[in-house]
Order: C-alpha cells, then structure tokens, then sequence
C-alpha cells in the first residue's frame, strides 16, 4: 500500500492533521478515542483492518484531533472547550473539500461526533457511534478513578501501563503490548496524556441529544471495560430514531477484537447494503503452538519465560518463511505456504521451549484455509 499523504487544517491558530483514503461515493469522517497518531495507526494488523474496510465503500477522512499524534498541542493552563474541538470537525471537512459526511465516532471521539451532528444538521449525512457516551463522569469513570488514571500516565506514560484500561484481553500479546506503548509515546507527551483526560473528563453532551436529526448508530460491546455499555442505552433511548446493536467483547479499541463485525454493521448502515464477505481461500500450513507451566515455575517466573518464548516464537516463525497469525494467551498461530517449513519450524520451537525451560505441544492442518481479517477467538 502507498505511503497516505498528510495535509493540515487550520483551525483557529491550530494545525490539524489529516488523511484522505478511499474514492468511495459519500464522505466518511472518522473522530477518533482518546489518543491517536496517524502514522502509526496504519502498523496495526487490526487498526489498519478497519480503516481498508471503512475506506473501500467511502472517502474515508481520518484526523488527529487536537493535542494527539501529529496535529498541534494544547496549552494544559487553558484547556479548549469540546465546542472548540468539536470545530476542528469542521475545519478538517472544510480542508478536504467535503461538504456533506457520515461522521463515525469512537469512544471520546463520540461527544464531539454528537455534538457536530446537532450543530451542523445540514453538514452531517449520518452518525455512527461506537463505545459512545454522553457524560464521562457517570460512564467512563468517576472522579477518584480518573485521578488515578492521571498518575499513571504523569508517571508510567510511553510504557503501555494503560493497556489494561483499554484492551486487558491484549496484555498477554507481547507483539501489540509493544506498539501499544508506541502508540503512547507517538500519539501524546504524558502532560498532554493528562490535560487529555482532564479535556475529556468535562464532556457532558447530555442536553443536546434530542436535538440530532441525523439517522444514529450506535455500537457497543457487552462488556466493554472501559465504558459502560448503559452509555449507549441511554444514548439510544435520548437520541431520535437511534439503533443500537450489542456485540460481544471486552476490550474497548474500535479496531480490536472482531473488527469485520463492526465494519459490517458500518457499511450496512451507511450503504443500504449488507456488506460483501471479503474472503478469500488459500492453500497453506497453518502451524498452532500451545506452552504449559507443567513444572509450577510461580507467576513470575512463569511470566517471563512465556514472554520470552513468544519473542523466540516470532522470530523463528519469521526465519522459517512464516507469518504470525495470532495469539491468545499462551495459544500461539502462525501460517506457513508449505507443510515443511511448519514442520520445520514447530521442530525448532520445540528444541526452542525445551531450552527455555517450559513445555510445548504443536499441531498443524494442511489445506485450503478462508482468510478474513485477523483471527477471532483463538
């Protein structure tokens, strides 16, 4: 895939950044979360999973809102209100020469998504929001909480301690633990990562709900650890004519767990059609590698070892011709073009685990295999 060209938008005396992807018939802008960082979202497997899917039905617009990733900075002394954010909305549409967009909000990304919706009727297609809310206090987490949540972001920030505030069911996936602390580190300072907060910690869109004329979406996960999924019962209940569907999961990403199901729902909302299943059936060798604490090594211990044998696992799943294709907890999945190279591989891992000390059993399927998006509940 080519390099995607960023542009700015001024908005007031802020610059924002943004991408356009997709020659799609109707303009699709996305708000995102909490953090984001344009360049580095496309590294992710699942990230960059939805934003392909999102852009090949739209003009997908996509944006680092302001004191995130690669637009300007907030001054923390005097924090911008969410109407002045919500403006950046405008100033990026404006920029991109879109007139008229279905505006796609995800997580703290949905109040700002709200609010454009009431105030600009007539520039807002549709809405879709995913993980949404409409008071951060009552939803997200109360005022004790976020002060803890603060702390650990003035004094653990660019080390992924936030993953388990997000995505627990990651934690044990070195991989994405890894560019998790990335994402952190390219997407905020830990003084912008509080005066974020702090921004988000005043959201309550409560009042103008009723007001949004726009067709509504919403999404949410059942169990969704960082917003709680009565936000968007109540959105669904205040907001005229929405939908709301439940799907299952846990981690709150928009582009974690089964990203094909929510681009599904988008694309049926915002198209009229269901979506096309994007398949496709290749012969390969797919290679599954499980490790056990056979010899009650303790947490710790057996916490590095397993650590070290997934770092171990990719590295020779690579230098045998391979791919990998997924982990859940100590359940590793790589695919291969051929049955020797798995074979040859899960010899390797074998002597590999025997060395670091922990047990290992593999298996592999040779055969045609269907491919869509990133595995799901391995």
């Amino acid at each position: 895939m080519r390099p995607i060209e960023t542009r700015y938008a001024r908005s007031g005396d802020v610059r924002i950044a943004y991408q356009v992807v997709g020659q799609g018939s109707f303009d699709l802008v996305f708000v995102p979360g909490f953090i984001s960082n344009l360049d580095l979202q496309w590294e992710d497997e699942g990230y960059s999973r939805l934003l392909k899917r999102l852009s090949a039905f739209s003009r997908l617009i996509l944006f680092d809102k302001r004191g995130t990733g690669l637009s300007d900075r907030v001054d923390s002394r005097h924090l911008p209100s969410l109407e002045t954010r919500m403006d950046d909305v405008r100033a990026v549409m404006d920029a991109a020469g879109s007139g008229r967009a279905a505006i796609l909000g995800a997580s703290e990304g949905a109040p700002m998504a709200m609010l454009f919706a009431a105030t600009y009727p007539e520039r807002t297609r549709s809405l879709v929001l995913y993980g949404g809310y409409a008071n951060f206090h009552r939803w997200v987490m109360p005022p004790e909480r976020l002060e803890a949540f603060i702390e650990t972001a003035e004094t653990a920030w660019g080390t992924g301690a936030t993953l388990p505030n997000f995505a627990p069911g990651r934690i044990d996936d070195p991989h994405f633990s890894q560019w998790w602390a990335r994402f952190e580190r390219l997407s905020a300072s830990p003084t912008a990562a509080a005066a974020l907060a702090r921004m988000n910690a005043g959201v309550d869109v409560r009042g103008i709900l009723s007001t949004i004329s726009a067709p509504t979406l919403l999404i949410h996960r059942r169990n969704d650890v960082r917003v709680d999924p009565e936000a968007s019962r109540f959105l669904a209940r205040k907001i005229p004519g929405a939908r709301l569907v439940e799907i299952a999961g846990r981690d709150h990403p928009v582009w974690t767990g089964d990203v094909d199901r929510v681009a599904d729902l988008i694309e049926e909302f915002l198209t009229g059609e269901p979506a096309v299943a994007d398949t496709e059936r290749v012969l390969a060798a797919l290679l599954v590698t499980r490790i056990y604490d056979t010899a009650k090594l303790g947490d710790r211990m057996w916490s590095e070892r397993s650590q070290r044998f997934q770092e171990t696992w990719r590295m020779l799943v690579g230098r045998h011709g391979g791919r990998a294709a997924g982990t859940h907890g100590e359940l590793m999945v790589s695919r291969f073009d051929g049955p020797g190279r798995a074979i040859r591989c899960a010899a390797a891992l074998r002597e590999a685990a025997q060395q670091i000390g922990v047990a290992s059993a593999q298996g592999a399927h040779v055969g045609e295999i269907e491919l869509r998006g990133q595995p799901v509940g391995l």
